[in-house]
């Protein structure tokens, strides 16, 4: 499985599907174990992530690092991308680009089969419920629940979250994404006692 998650990054690192090509410096595929239980997805790469190739590698990482810390997870234990894999330097992305990318988004889904998906932010969540047709009201009324959906193999739990950056930006939001993380550590226990 982890040569064909390879063989997809090398079609992205080549992509020039829509004009976001000319500005990457690297296409930010994402990263971690290619069976992993727990995805995050994000909106897109910036600055740092465009010059690192990986995804959450500025600030708005860091306080996810410690938002999975505070879960008992590590940055290792969960696969981590978004939804589009080319810099974005207004941290916007047009229909235009999100549609370019939404079929390696959808590929990587389904090579990693995770059971639980972390939409982090508004366009992961409006791709999310698109993809698994439920209604995605706003972040304000939808943060921290969990949306089960059933797919061709097994039920996948989808939670919406804020995205990090959001609480770096908006400090009273920051208090509402650790709550929003603390509920998820019984998620986090239930996934691994059923490895054990």
């Amino acid at each position: 499985m982890s040569h064909e998650l390879e063989r997809l990054r090398k079609i992205v690192e080549e992509c020039r599907k829509c004009p976001l090509w000319k500005n990457r410096t690297k296409a930010v595929f994402g990263e971690g174990p290619p069976n992993a239980d727990i995805m995050l997805i994000g909106l897109g790469p910036g600055y740092n992530e465009d010059k690192e190739g990986r995804p959450f590698v500025g600030a708005a990482g860091k306080f996810l690092n410690k938002l999975l810390d505070s879960v008992g997870l590590k940055r290792e234990d969960v696969y981590i991308t978004n939804v589009v894999k080319c810099y974005l330097p207004e941290n916007k992305a047009t229909d235009e680009e999100i549609k370019a990318c939404t079929p390696y988004l959808d590929k990587q889904i389904e090579l990693i089969d995770p059971e639980y998906i972390i939409g982090l932010g508004n366009t992961a969540a409006e791709y999310l419920s698109r993809k698994y047709g439920f209604q995605f009201t706003s972040m304000e009324k939808m943060h921290g629940s969990v949306i089960k959906v059933s797919t061709i193999s097994k039920e996948v739990k989808i939670i919406l979250m804020y995205h990090p950056a959001a609480g770096l930006r908006n400090p009273p939001l920051r208090k509402i994404i650790e709550d929003d993380w603390g509920k998820l550590s019984h998620i986090i226990y239930d996934v691994r006692k059923e490895k054990m």
